[in-house]
């Protein structure tokens, strides 16, 4: 054999060898989380965080969608309150169902604040499937917490999804209905507070994506919510 044909016949036999390395040093990309895996991950991690730092018994329960799991500065804008924030991006009514078992009912909170029902909204659900999902919500609750006062924050008009305007407005009025036949339920009208003066959505109080408060916004929900909470915990 000339040593031409044996030199190609060496680069033959190599270039097999390094493929397999290449594939056995290639980084592997897990695969991405479902939804619902990712609730379960949060609700894990709530609970983690609660055995490792027991939460106070009397305090005020925040529980809902992203708006309180985006919602960092809580405990800045509500000084003097013991809080306990259990938001989780993208929950529905549905969700908080399932889990109200972890993420309400082993609190033991003297209120309950709710912000939740607009993601329903966005994925079709009617104002008739929003309040039986409430009904329900509500009667796990009160099956522990008979006489715990709870406030139900209103769906808000970000400018992002502003084409849905009809259905939150006919969701969050069949809310309010159900809201004013039922005792220690009070509902925040948080709608007409973040309209201008013509009924279109302030711009001022959303971030980039145009769907969640910025801090601005967050104050404005303080302003409305803070005089329902009682007295401050501590000075």
């Amino acid at each position: 054999m000339t040593p031409r044909r044996i030199a190609l016949c060496l680069v033959l036999l190599r270039f097999p060898c390094s493929g397999v390395v290449l594939a056995q040093t290639q980084p592997v990309t897990p695969p991405a989380m479902t939804m619902n895996e990712r609730f379960a991950a949060k609700v894990a991690e709530y609970q983690a965080e609660d055995r490792a730092h027991p939460p106070p018994k009397g305090a005020i329960l925040f529980v809902g969608d992203s708006q309180f799991y985006r919602w960092k500065t809580i405990h800045e804008d509500l000084p003097g309150y013991t809080l306990i924030n259990r938001g989780i991006d993208s929950f529905q009514l549905d969700h908080l169902i399932q889990y109200a078992d972890r993420l309400i009912l082993p609190y033991d909170p003297r209120l309950i604040v709710l912000h939740v029902g607009g993601n329903d909204v966005h994925n079709g659900k009617s104002p008739e499937r929003v309040v039986a999902d409430l009904k329900t919500l509500v009667a796990l609750i009160r099956a522990k917490y008979p006489r715990v006062p709870l406030l139900f924050s209103s769906i808000t008009p970000g400018p992002g999804r502003w084409d849905e305007a009809p259905q939150r407005v006919a969701t969050n009025a069949a809310v309010r209905d159900y809201v004013a036949t039922q005792p220690h339920l009070e509902f925040i009208d948080l709608w007409s507070a973040m309209l201008t003066s013509d009924g279109k959505p302030r711009e001022d109080l959303w971030v980039e994506d145009r769907v969640h408060p910025n801090h601005a916004g967050y104050l404005l929900r303080v302003e409305l919510t803070k005089p329902l909470l009682g007295k401050p915990d501590r000075h």
